[in-house]
């Protein structure tokens, strides 16, 4: 049976950490009373949820009544997104900004809200994968109701100016929204001083369990019930709560926040051993910004080789990573984020997202540059359009 060696996906989600682990095991045994129960079971449960949410309020830099857990990011985005966009309506402010690389969490909540009737921009990106905060002022209108950035994207890892759009956006009347699914514990985050009114965040991008996450919403908005049913998280989300994948989250948030300068320096070291490496072979294209990216992202475009290929050959040699082409969800379609950057299709379906955390080894790391290049030669060798390419014949992948 073929085993995974080395773990090189961390942006697709992370193995629980220990800590975390031994914090939720009592929650999921002795501790498994409903916090809405009044009884000492119930109000242990209970005591375990408020201190949760201080936790969270204290890495974050707000108050514990801004913290709403919810199922994980993709929720937190849509209740954020929608609930806004409706409550602004009523007050004829239809019109939302967000950028074309965004999560498809953000990304189909605004195709959504379009056929409701509401407009949205779509603000470009450049080939650096940073949109411009001069082009979020410029868009914004009298009838912008919401302005929802990334903070960092998930498939290359360039990090936004968000203070800066936060600024314009607080200047300008906007309510801002980011999902930082993939910044959080890996760049520090103050929403007050960073000029935020919503942020979205999963646990299991930290080292918390799949299936929790959490939604900070400024306390100058009330958002609209996103389930009905309960008064559970002040009425606005129903639902007996996860009392151990909420200690779990609070856990890994926690500590992530805390060990940021010393993980990045880490990661630092490795992402720049793999550029410097990975930029030696012939035609290929580092995706994203070199230095303003997360220090555990390189993403890496590979001419004449097919990303579902190379991810196979990784898989084989028992390094697990991940591609830009969407081939989990059975399309062959290039990433909207690649193709955001100015890649063409063909490029673009040669990526390879490398994303690494804290547990990550030199050895690891020396593995990757021995077995990468090798692969890319084996693939490039069997591939009938390789020796068109070195001769500088374009062909349009379908």
């Amino acid at each position: 049976m073929l085993q995974t060696k080395i773990y090189l996906d961390n942006a697709a989600t992370t193995k629980i950490s220990d800590s975390v682990f031994e914090a939720m095991l009592p929650w999921l045994k002795e501790g498994y009373g409903n916090a809405s129960s009044i009884y000492t079971l119930g109000r242990q449960s209970a005591i375990a949820l408020t201190q949760a949410r201080a936790q969270c309020a204290e890495a974050l830099g707000c108050e514990p009544r801004e913290i709403f857990f919810t199922g994980g990011g993709s929720e937190s985005d849509n209740w954020a997104i929608k609930c806004t966009a409706h409550a602004m309506a009523k007050k004829g402010k239809k019109h939302l900004i967000t950028s074309v690389f965004e999560h498809h969490a953000v990304l189909h909540c605004m195709e959504s809200l379009e056929k409701e009737g509401f407009e949205v921009t779509y603000l470009p990106v450049y080939e650096n994968g940073i949109v411009k905060a001069e082009d979020v002022k410029n868009a914004i209108r009298e009838d912008t109701a919401l302005v929802s950035i990334m903070y960092a994207n998930n498939e290359i890892g360039t990090i936004q100016p968000i203070s800066e759009i936060g600024a314009i956006c607080r200047e300008k009347g906007v309510y801002f929204h980011t999902d930082a699914v993939q910044a959080v514990g890996n760049v520090h985050i103050n929403v007050a001083e960073q000029n935020i009114d919503m942020l979205s965040l999963s646990g299991h991008k930290i080292h918390a369990p799949k299936g929790v996450g959490l939604l900070y919403v400024s306390k100058k908005l009330r958002l609209a019930p996103y389930i009905e049913g309960g008064a559970q998280e002040s009425g606005r989300r129903a639902g007996t709560e996860n009392i151990a994948g909420i200690v779990g989250l609070a856990t890994a948030l926690t500590e992530a926040e805390k060990a940021i300068d010393e993980k990045n320096a880490k990661l630092k070291k490795y992402q720049d051993r793999i550029i410097d490496e990975l930029s030696k072979i012939d035609r290929v294209h580092l995706n994203g910004d070199r230095e303003k990216r997360l220090c555990g992202n390189v993403n890496f475009s590979f001419e004449g080789v097919e990303g579902e290929a190379l991810l196979l050959q990784l898989d084989l040699k028992g390094i697990a990573a991940s591609s830009g082409s969407a081939c989990t969800s059975g399309s062959l379609d290039p990433s909207h984020v690649l193709l955001s950057i100015g890649l063409p299709h063909e490029i673009a379906h040669g990526s390879l997202r490398i994303s690494m955390s804290e547990y990550t080894t030199d050895e690891e790391i020396d593995e990757l540059l021995t077995v990468l290049p090798q692969i890319i030669e084996k693939l490039r060798s069997m591939s009938p359009l390789w020796e068109h390419i070195l001769k500088g014949e374009t062909f349009k992948i379908k």
